[in-house]
């Protein structure tokens, strides 16, 4: 019995890591030798970074939009790689937003944080829009080269 579980853990073992490279390898387009090689996806041609910062004494508006913000963000969920609050340190009050969307241009980014109510209310003093490259990390399930 002993050997049966060690030998499915094994092959469980070695199907998540072929599926993770089989995966890595049908959505990436990288390579080490080019300089414009972002990852690519069937549906999303490229993910962009977006650091918010914060109005000053922003946080009576932050708990007013917070629902609606969260609910929108559920709406938008399957366009979103990862969202969430930011601050200057751990515990210290929160003053900004960072979100990296997946969206085909900057134009559909824009209109992903515009669509926000928390931009709506006029929470963000600044949105700075990058093009982001993921190119390693367990978010992205490994590197892609």
């Amino acid at each position: 019995m002993m050997h049966q579980a060690s030998l499915l853990t094994q092959t469980c073992v070695a199907i998540l890591k072929c599926d993770n490279s089989e995966r890595l390898r049908a959505n990436s387009t990288m390579s080490p030798h080019s300089a414009d090689n972002a990852p690519t996806s069937d549906r999303f041609a490229q993910a962009w970074l977006v650091i918010c910062q914060d109005i000053p004494d922003s946080g009576d508006l932050r708990r007013r939009y917070l629902r609606a913000h969260l609910a929108y963000i559920e709406s938008v969920m399957s366009q979103i790689a990862v969202a969430g609050p930011l601050s200057e340190s751990v515990g210290a009050r929160l003053s900004g937003s960072c979100f990296i969307y997946h969206a085909d241009d900057l134009a559909a980014a824009k209109a992903l944080l515009h669509s926000d109510p928390y931009y709506q209310a006029g929470l963000f003093e600044t949105a700075e829009f990058l093009a982001f490259r993921p190119a390693a990390g367990v978010w992205i399930g490994g590197a892609t080269w």
